[in-house]
């Protein structure tokens, strides 16, 4: 059995797919969460692929970039899709919600970094309140089509994760009223609702994001 580590600061962020898989698969995994504000990350960051996280090491193998380290484990543990076609549909709805993440981490980093109030509203109105809306409308959209009442095919998905920890990170931080958004809700609580994450869910730690 390979030796799993994730390295990833102490959140959910872009790294909680991929430590929802593990525990959906029953893998032993060491989960090492590093700290921005005592110098730990500026401490490791020169010596991590692209200077940034998560990273997954296997057997001492490094793997960057979020995306690419939930596609491994997806594909490795049978989260992927069961055809070339319905992968190729989860694929294109995560790189949809990074097209999302672009405009809501211009939010984001605007409000971190001093930004005017003025500036803040702009780029809420004119950036990221629209994506959001075309976020939330294509997996509405996709839902409405959805037999299973996932987002592809009749199982769960990467797809399914990396979307409802979004939702979950929204409604944490106030972009997302629960009651306004029924179908993201029921795919939240029947993703959640599987034992070994919901397991997970009642003992991670809680973070705003």
């Amino acid at each position: 059995m390979p030796s799993y580590k994730l390295t990833y600061f102490d959140a959910r962020g872009f790294a909680e797919p991929a430590r929802i898989i593990l525990h959906l698969a029953g893998v032993s995994f060491e989960d090492v969460r590093v700290s921005r504000e005592d110098g730990s990350w500026e401490k490791i960051q020169d010596s991590t692929p692209f200077g940034k996280l998560p990273v997954l090491s296997v057997d001492g193998f490094d793997i960057p970039q979020s995306a690419a380290i939930i596609r491994y484990l997806a594909n490795k543990f049978g989260y992927a899709g069961k055809t070339a076609e319905e992968k190729a549909w989860v694929d294109a709805i995560v790189d949809q919600f990074k097209d999302f993440v672009g405009a809501f981490s211009e939010l984001i980093m605007a409000q971190r970094s001093g930004k005017s109030a003025e500036e803040i509203a702009r780029i809420s109105t004119e950036v990221t309140t629209p994506a959001k809306e075309a976020w939330f409308k294509i997996l509405n959209g996709i839902l409405d089509k959805s037999k299973s009442g996932f987002l592809v095919g009749d199982g769960l998905t990467f797809a399914d994760l990396v979307a409802v920890e979004n939702v979950t990170t929204l409604e944490k931080n106030g972009f997302l009223v629960a009651s306004e958004q029924p179908k993201l809700i029921a795919l939240r609580e029947k993703v959640y609702g599987i034992p070994a994450i919901k397991k997970w869910i009642e003992t991670r730690p809680d973070t705003q994001f």
